[in-house]
């Protein structure tokens, strides 16, 4: 028996306003999308066009707070190619909310304050 990744969810507030985020940050595109019949709910799954491991964004219609995130120590990591040029954009676009450069990782947060770590690719 052998299992493979599939995806990661994570649910958002304004659908729009973190699917511009993803593809603005990470070039992240719309691969798939279920639209509830109800309209109650709209799940978007997020895909780099390298490799089949999806970021799902659900959002609720009912929902009308902010999600609790507790202490935050979950997250998902990309590899980046152009390190450098990785942070330059995302300080620019001011969504870095921890840099660690002894590990010589950084985490940026996305429009409901979900982190994701930048990684240099080749590293770990």
């Amino acid at each position: 028996m052998k299992f493979s990744f599939a995806h990661n969810n994570i649910n958002v507030k304004d659908l729009d306003t973190s699917l511009s985020f993803y593809k603005d940050a990470l070039g992240l595109e719309e691969v798939g999308h279920i639209d509830g019949e109800d309209g109650s709910f709209k799940i978007v799954y997020l895909g780099d066009g390298i490799n089949p491991h999806r970021l799902e964004l659900t959002w609720l219609r009912d929902w009308d707070r902010p999600y609790n995130l507790g202490d935050n120590e979950f997250h998902v990591a990309f590899y980046v190619d152009d390190y450098a040029g990785a942070l330059a954009k995302h300080k620019a676009m001011n969504c870095v909310v921890y840099e660690n450069e002894a590990m010589g990782i950084y985490f940026i947060a996305d429009p409901d304050g979900y982190w994701t770590e930048i990684i240099p690719a080749g590293a770990y």
